[in-house]
């Protein structure tokens, strides 16, 4: 009795092709499951009119009145969930809020880079340019991320009143510009034994006012 013929050919490269479109959806995880990265700040569960300006998409009007209370309708973006006063699910809420721009936010409600390069003792006083965030909870208009210009404010870890101290004590050998991070005026009164006094005691009262700082140009401690 002759063989059983087998299945056809073309059946049998559509079911190797089947068997490879099914790995490969294995391998690559199926669905997508990729969490959007706001989620990191959208709690669950919670208030939506208590959502971080990251979780939730407002229809802002930019010619509200400076300064008034306003309204926005917001939505929840995808994948976030919240509850009403009730705990009822909820998609579209309202948010209430002052009418100014993030930049116009006082320094509380925003976070902003330090500078170590310059000079926080110097006359008149340098500023830099930072960049600021906006706070999770605050809301405003614009962008979120903006630059300003700050004062230098930054330390360096020196401590005024040890520089005082040294100062007083050991001024006459240059102890306390050593301790500033000032050697070459150290050296200065160290062989000049303080300027045979007089630029000791000016020292102390320079330093006793805050006029000579640190040399990295940073605050005291």
């Amino acid at each position: 009795m002759a063989a059983a013929a087998g299945p056809p050919r073309g059946l049998r490269h559509l079911c190797r092709l089947l068997l490879f479109l099914s790995q490969f959806y294995i391998l690559s995880g199926g669905e997508s499951t990729e969490i959007p990265p706001y989620m990191m700040k959208c709690p669950s569960n919670g208030l939506c009119s208590r959502l971080p300006a990251d979780c939730i998409d407002c229809a802002t009007n930019f010619s509200c009145v400076y300064g008034k209370p306003v309204t926005f309708d917001c939505t929840v973006k995808p994948s976030v969930t919240c509850v009403d006063q009730d705990f009822k699910p909820q998609k579209n809420f309202i948010i209430n809020m002052t009418c100014r721009f993030c930049w116009q936010l006082p320094e509380t409600d925003y976070e902003c880079t330090n500078s170590t390069s310059c000079m926080t003792v110097s006359c008149p006083r340098q500023r830099y340019l930072a960049n600021c965030t906006v706070r999770d909870h605050i809301h405003c208009l614009g962008n979120r991320t903006f630059p300003k210009m700050l004062y230098c404010n930054w330390t360096g870890g020196y401590k005024w009143s040890t520089a005082l101290a040294l100062s007083i004590t050991l001024g006459g050998f240059g102890a306390d510009r050593f301790y500033l991070g000032q050697w070459r005026e150290g050296l200065g009164k160290l062989f000049s034994f303080g300027g045979l006094g007089i630029w000791t005691l000016l020292d102390v009262l320079l330093i006793a006012v805050g006029y000579v700082g640190p040399a990295d140009g940073s605050l005291y401690i």
